[in-house]
């Protein structure tokens, strides 16, 4: 019987230590989850005031029903998944040719392809730059000004490169064309059946970027009805702040009392949002946290 290998006394610390700082970390990243959830069904009070902590006080539903009755937080969402799913289309589509290509040694001239194409990713153009090429090209208050201008990702371009020259024999490829078959269908039907857990990153990482992002739609759309989810959380947020602003100042009794209903009212739905915003990645997460692991992985161990 093989006995168990007995830990040391600085094993032990280790350990101990290790735990301690899990635990520390644990806390620092669920608690913000926690208090999100309990203020949005907490009574705004409770919550200004920090009689609301942690768990919920005063229980209230009201926040959710403002915004499941509220057309603009429908349509937001509506936008953000279109945003999403092209997007993250259109970012697959332009990612994953490009990197197989790179990943390829018989590609004559991928060595400067690959520099010019990291040169970009250290020194990029700018934002005003980039607001004159999108608005040169007609893309100003279009839905394309969210997702052309983001096609594709330098640094995951390295990634998925990474991650073909590594999971991909090559001796694979060379009985493919041996067989008789063309770089397309071997990217097609060979490499991208077998590149499923850089897919799955991939197509984590764009989304999740897609999904959480606002300061484009700031900066390119002029129209409500375009906006996407995180741009209405925006104008909530920016209503609540500017109404705690005016009933701090000397206004009159009811107009300070709107006012401060207004701004219960956005804080309400505030946080309301971010917990439906929020609900999609965490709810997709689970089904690629296998591939997602392993995508992470991509070039940690050689041989």
């Amino acid at each position: 019987m093989i006995k168990a290998i007995q830990e040391s006394k600085g094993d032990k610390i280790f350990l101990i230590c290790t735990y301690v700082y899990l635990s520390v970390a644990l806390l620092v990243v669920l608690y913000p989850l926690i208090y999100i959830l309990s203020a949005s069904i907490s009574s705004p009070q409770a919550v200004n005031s920090g009689q609301m902590w942690l768990f919920p006080k005063d229980v209230t539903w009201a926040g959710y029903e403002l915004v499941f009755n509220n057309p603009k937080i429908w349509n937001g969402y509506l936008n953000t998944i279109i945003y999403t799913l092209v997007g993250t289309l259109l970012n697959l589509a332009v990612t994953l040719p490009a990197a197989y290509a790179l990943s390829r040694s018989d590609f004559v001239g991928r060595g400067w392809f690959m520099a010019f194409i990291l040169l970009t990713m250290f020194f990029s153009g700018g934002l005003v730059p980039t607001y004159l090429v999108v608005k040169n090209l007609g893309l100003i208050d279009t839905m394309g000004a969210l997702i052309l201008p983001v096609a594709a990702s330098v640094w995951n371009i390295v990634v998925a490169r990474t991650f073909f020259q590594s999971a991909i024999p090559k001796e694979l490829q060379e009985a493919a064309h041996i067989d008789g078959c063309t770089n397309l269908k071997l990217f097609w039907r060979v490499v991208l059946p077998l590149s499923a857990p850089i897919i799955a990153v991939m197509a984590l990482f764009y989304g999740v970027g897609h999904w959480n992002s606002y300061f484009p739609s700031l900066i390119y759309l002029n129209s409500e009805d375009k906006y996407p989810l995180q741009m209405v959380l925006r104008q909530i947020l920016v209503l609540q702040e500017m109404s705690a602003e005016t009933t701090g100042a000397a206004i009159s009794g009811d107009i300070a009392q709107a006012m401060n209903s207004k701004a219960e009212t956005a804080s309400l739905i505030k946080y309301g949002v971010i917990v439906v915003s929020t609900l999609p990645i965490i709810a997709v997460y689970p089904f690629l946290q296998r591939y997602f692991v392993q995508g992470v992985m991509v070039g940690s161990v050689k041989g």
